[in-house]
């Protein structure tokens, strides 16, 4: 299985390096564990650190458990998906975190694992789910809306300029027993509902946007990020920062947003006024990063 290569390791190394001030040990948090790929280079940096990091899926526990395992108890590792962060002031002791790095969207490890259904490239159930023992799965979801609602998922979260016609072509097939019941019943569906003309011109696969908007709906990633923001900020502590690494305009909008508004209320300062981006050399290493951004917040608290 490919493991997740961390995405823009260095100027994450480099931002923790410039703001990280702690006397003693530096306490930093992962709201996105996965296979623990940037954990791992966090605690390599920081010899004397901790880290506490967050993920709903198992699978990448496990895989992250395995990884960081030579750090010992520098880590703890918290299954629960980031917008509960705030669990972690229940200690009264919880010092405020030096860091905290969200990096968004769907991994490597789950893109390539064809049973999750992240992928329209290979077969696999529609599933969807980062937490596979919770909640609708992207077949239930096709299943159960209406054109209406599909529209609206399709084009607020797949920014798909023909949102309608994907919907009615989708409930259209429904309606005669032909609703899709695997990632390859889905994407053959898109390229005979949308024109040759059309999907020549869209300069991409033409499922693509359907299955992010799928993604983050079965998911609910926005809302996810939006109550994970604002948990962030409760968690770290004065001086920390918050690094957020977004793959599409919706999640970077966001993000952006939350950090200007942060800054008008003086409760501290976006530290990079443009979005960081990933090296040519490691977009060319990793075509995973080429649609990365880097944003990055200092709190302050004091």
């Amino acid at each position: 299985m490919n493991l997740h290569i961390p995405v823009m390791l260095p100027q994450i190394l480099g931002i923790y390096r410039e703001h990280v001030k702690r006397e003693g040990a530096a306490l930093f948090v992962d709201a996105t564990l996965g296979a623990g790929g940037h954990a791992a280079g966090v605690l390599g940096a920081f010899p004397n650190a901790g880290l506490v990091g967050f993920d709903q899926d198992e699978q990448a526990r496990e895989l992250a458990s395995e990884r960081l395992a030579e750090f010992g108890d520098r880590t703890r590792i918290v299954a629960d998906n980031f917008s509960e962060m705030e669990q972690l002031l229940d200690d009264p002791k919880w010092p405020g975190a030096d860091g905290i790095l969200f990096d968004l969207g769907v991994s490597n490890m789950q893109l390539t694992t064809p049973e999750r259904g992240f992928s329209y490239q290979d077969p696999g159930p529609l599933d969807m789910r980062m937490d596979q023992s919770a909640g609708l799965s992207a077949a239930d979801l096709l299943r159960e809306c209406d054109v209406r609602e599909l529209t609206r998922i399709f084009r607020e979260y797949g920014e798909e300029r023909y949102a309608f016609q994907i919907a009615r072509g989708i409930v259209r097939a429904r309606e005669q027993g032909r609703d899709p019941k695997s990632t390859a019943d889905l994407a053959a569906l898109i390229r005979e509902i949308l024109p040759a003309p059309v999907q020549r011109k869209m300069g991409t696969h033409p499922a693509r946007r359907v299955f992010q908007a799928l993604r983050i709906a079965v998911n609910e990633e926005m809302d996810v990020l939006d109550r994970g923001l604002d948990a962030a900020f409760d968690v770290a502590g004065d001086g920390g920062v918050i690094l957020v690494i977004s793959y599409h305009s919706l999640e970077d909008r966001m993000v952006k947003r939350r950090f200007l508004r942060w800054a008008g209320e003086e409760r501290g300062q976006v530290v990079v006024k443009r979005p960081l981006v990933p090296s040519e050399e490691e977009v060319e290493a990793n075509r995973s990063a080429r649609s990365a951004k880097l944003r990055v917040f200092r709190v302050r608290k004091a």
